[in-house]
């Protein structure tokens, strides 16, 4: 198949409409065959919300909240009760989300934290998942926003991956009536730099792109450009999301058109073309109806699903059983096979910490994805 190697403009042209993206959509099937097979991959995993309250004030989000209204902690007597049901469910991630360092902004967190003896979130979120370890057989993806190098290496021999997300390359974002105005961790040179960190501490690595939030086109293309070039450049990013907007009644962009499905499947498949055929390339399929579109825009992943744990993202959105996402992925061609929260490639002493990693390949078949546990499902 003769199709041109990424290219700014023409990307751009793809996403704006000035041309038919058929081409595009062929060649983004096609680079994904080359590189990943026709194997579709899921985490099954469990969403441990180790904090909803937050020092940002992203104008989309319906996760962080104010002290007295949602915003608290786990316990560390809720955080295992909710890993030993998904162990127990036949999870195998146990993905611990939260706000960007509540304790600078809030007194309630500064109080908690002094109570369970930690001057730091991240610092509570190492004990969970060092907790989460020693109590059961899930494996802790920690997804703590931006952190120091310090903190990254701290969580690495309990963590088989890490992630955060991008969101979006543009500090314009960041300017008054934007959506990341007086949100100081969604400064996009900070968050390059933790992912740039996770690949110096050899850290694999999830990260992404959201889509819908007020970007333009080209912030979306160079965006995806700058998370190739780090990939290509340190090699860690196991994983890139390219997650579509979701309005929600509880936020201020409440009313913000969200993307069309047809469009953002262009995006999608834009991100395939840029990334290239190895990128392990994911869509949330809670956030679509008619989610196998992706499957004809390049993904070959979707992402954690979950038999016990709404997505604290999105909580509008459930997930869909586990037997309506194989069917629908087989529909289309594709084997669909669990994987644990570090992709195949990453399983080796280069990435893996010693003490994490005969744990991590007691868990895998002999392709790296995930052995099928017999209580396995998804609702």
């Amino acid at each position: 198949m003769v199709h041109p190697p990424p290219d700014r403009q023409l990307a751009i042209s793809y996403m704006d409409g000035s041309r038919d993206p058929a081409s595009l959509f062929a060649h983004a099937r096609h680079l994904r065959d080359e590189g990943r097979g026709r194997t579709i991959t899921f985490s099954p995993k469990v969403f441990i919300p180790i904090t909803t309250l937050c020092r940002d004030t992203c104008t989309y989000c319906t996760f962080a909240k104010p002290p007295g209204a949602g915003g608290e902690y786990l316990s560390p007597d809720d955080v295992v009760a909710i890993a030993e049901a998904g162990d127990a469910a036949g999870c195998r991630e146990a993905l611990l989300t939260l706000g960007d360092r509540p304790e600078d902004r809030w007194p309630q967190a500064r109080r908690f934290l002094e109570s369970q003896g930690h001057t730091t979130t991240i610092g509570y979120v190492r004990a969970m998942s060092e907790h989460i370890v020693a109590s059961t057989g899930l494996f802790p993806h920690a997804n703590p926003g931006v952190m120091t190098s310090s903190q990254m290496a701290g969580l690495r021999p309990s963590n088989v991956s890490m992630g955060m997300m991008l969101e979006n390359i543009s500090p314009r974002l960041m300017e008054p009536g934007m959506p990341h105005h007086n949100c100081p961790d969604k400064d996009p040179v900070l968050r390059m730099g933790v992912i740039e960190t996770a690949g110096q501490l050899r850290i694999p690595f999830t990260t992404g792109i959201l889509v819908g939030i007020g970007e333009t086109t080209p912030e979306i293309v160079d965006s995806l450009f700058a998370l190739r070039e780090v990939a290509d450049r340190l090699g860690h990013i196991q994983e890139v999301i390219v997650q579509n907007f979701r309005a929600k009644a509880d936020t201020r962009m409440r009313r913000s058109a969200e993307p069309i499905p047809a469009w953002f499947a262009i995006v999608v498949a834009v991100a395939r073309w840029i990334l290239g055929p190895e990128t392990n390339l994911q869509v949330p399929p809670n956030l679509t109806e008619r989610y196998e579109i992706y499957l004809d825009a390049g993904i070959n992943d979707w992402g954690g699903v979950s038999p016990l744990t709404i997505d604290w993202v999105n909580p509008e959105a459930p997930w869909p059983h586990l037997e309506e996402l194989r069917v629908r992925t087989e529909a289309k061609g594709f084997e669909l096979v669990p994987r644990l929260p570090v992709y195949p490639e990453y399983m080796d002493d280069q990435w893996i910490d010693p003490g994490l990693l005969g744990r991590v390949r007691d868990a895998a078949d002999e392709r790296g994805y995930a052995i099928r546990r017999q209580r396995e499902g998804v609702r």
